[in-house]
């Protein structure tokens, strides 16, 4: 491996983003290299609210990624390339003179409330788009926006030569190539897996061609090179820009450190993320059923999972509390608490976005005959025996998808479940789960979306050979906190089955 190598990554959430400098060097245990990384610049990404919609501002995110490649050009660094990922779903069209025809829509605009349900009962099935695609229902998907701007008539849409979803348009604007690469298009509810392109039907069902839209390519392959333009501002030369897994949780996944294939994850956060890497989607009347989703991974893989509602509960009922205590005393005040005490299904409707996450946490005990936790410790430990509770149901019906399969042998199911992201930082929870899972438990790394970006530049530069050599070298990089199971396993047991019967009850 070449000596000096940088690599350049943009990591854009829907909050915040920040650029970040990674390089791979040689470890000091003096075997194989470890991933070095500096975070550059850190700015905000503001939703704009004009005209009765919300949009992204993709001018000013092109700013900060400029800026950020300006501090390179500074310190006199040469950059080998630049990758950059995003959230998943939104879109910005683009005019017949290359132009941005509007800054992009954001998820969050209420214009297809209502709209997925009318596209499903007036346009296609509900089952046919699950067939096609695989994808979970969610209104704010890609095909329900472009729906209803279609119905709505608007004129950037009706004007688009191209459409490109954020991270490609982000690339776009660096290098002028136009593609669509393969794990934000999955996001999109309008690829098939089967085919890894995007499905004519459905984008025929919005008055779309696949002419649309750019060329696929997967994660790792080199869109082009910066323009001149970019070169003159940023005073870089043609530093190429690779397509990685534009979808943050997409980079995120890459970068489990697992040491073998027999393993699930949990990207945990916010939101939780559980599911398993296979060759192939799992697209059938069981998946239809629960919900699952099948995105687009890296090597040909399909990431497979089920969306949790993770520290959302937590998160929203701390900030009700108005930080009064911190994560230590409010985990602390969580432990001194009767384990099982009060139970609650994380994912119920109540706690999508009530006006009070603790009264709904309250009312949701109180109407399934449970104690009404009150202090913000009997708070806690409800949402942390209730997340956890909840991960066993879900890591059942992973372990069922992979039996239904045989991708596993019995000995090779899920051995261990890697924790990564934000998460991975709550050892309660983290022994929770191994508890309440019965596995192995490997917590970390926290930052993984911009480790799996700058691991997939390595890979496209050729410095690393594949996802396996690209997982070793993360293991080695960062620390890993192990979790074992310790509890009373029949306890465990008995508060599995006294949460079925509260949600079948609450159903």
């Amino acid at each position: 491996m070449k000596q000096d190598r940088y690599y350049f990554a943009v990591d854009l959430g829907a909050t915040s983003g920040r650029t970040i400098l990674g390089s791979l060097v040689p470890s000091p245990k003096g075997e194989g290299y470890v991933l070095e990384q500096e975070e550059l610049t850190r700015f905000p990404n503001n939703l704009i609210e004009t005209g009765g919609h919300f949009y992204w501002d993709i001018y000013a995110l092109y700013f900060e990624m400029i800026r950020g490649l300006k501090e390179v050009a500074r310190r006199g660094i040469t950059l080998t390339s630049i990758g950059i990922d995003t959230w998943g779903v939104d879109f910005v069209f683009v005019g017949d003179d290359g132009a941005l025809l509007r800054n992009p829509m954001a998820y969050r605009d209420p214009h297809t409330f209502g709209r997925m349900e009318e596209y499903l009962r007036d346009v296609v099935s509900r089952r046919e788009v699950y067939d096609i695609t695989g994808i979970q229902f969610m209104n704010f998907n890609s095909l329900f926006q472009l729906y209803a701007m279609q119905q709505d008539g608007n004129s950037a849409m009706k004007m688009a030569k191209k459409i490109l979803f954020v991270p490609d348009a982000l690339s776009w604007m660096l290098t002028g190539e136009a593609v669509c690469e393969y794990t934000i298009a999955s996001t999109s509810q309008m690829l098939d897996p089967r085919t890894g392109d995007l499905s004519e039907r459905l984008l025929e069902s919005v008055g779309l061609t696949r002419s649309h839209f750019g060329r696929m390519v997967q994660p790792g392959t080199v869109i082009g090179v910066l323009t001149e333009e970019v070169q003159r501002m940023t005073g870089l030369g043609p530093v190429p820009v690779v397509a990685v897994a534009g979808h943050d949780t997409g980079s995120a996944v890459a970068a489990v450190p697992a040491k073998d294939e027999h393993f699930a994850y949990l990207s945990s956060g916010t939101w939780s993320l559980m599911g398993i890497e296979t060759r192939e989607a799992i697209i059938n009347d069981r998946s239809y059923e629960l919900n699952f989703t099948n995105e687009g991974g890296i090597e040909g893989t399909t990431r497979f999972l089920k969306n949790i509602c993770g520290m959302w509960l937590y998160e929203r009922c701390r900030k009700e509390w108005e930080a009064a205590l911190s994560h230590q005393e409010l985990q602390a005040a969580a432990m001194e608490v009767e384990a099982f005490r009060s139970i609650i299904n994380p994912d119920d409707a109540a706690f999508a976005n009530p006006p009070s996450m603790i009264e709904a946490i309250q009312t949701y005990c109180r109407e399934t005959g449970q104690p009404v936790p009150e202090t913000p410790g009997e708070i806690c430990r409800c949402i942390f025996d209730s997340l956890a509770l909840r991960y066993r149901q879900v890591f059942g019906w992973i372990k069922e998808f992979v039996e239904e399969q045989g991708a596993r042998s019995k000995e090779q199911e899920n051995s261990v479940l890697h924790i990564i992201g934000g998460g991975s930082l709550n050892k309660y929870l983290n022994q929770f789960t191994a508890d309440a899972l019965g596995v192995e438990v490997l917590a970390g790394p926290q930052e993984c979306t911009a480790i799996g970006n700058i691991m997939l530049q390595a890979k496209a530069s050729g410095d690393v050979s594949d996802i396996w050599e690209m997982r070793r070298i993360i293991a080695a990089s960062v620390d890993m906190v192990a979790y074992h199971p310790t509890a009373d396993r029949h306890a465990w047991d008995r508060a599995y089955e006294k949460y079925l019967n509260i949600i079948n009850k609450k159903e």
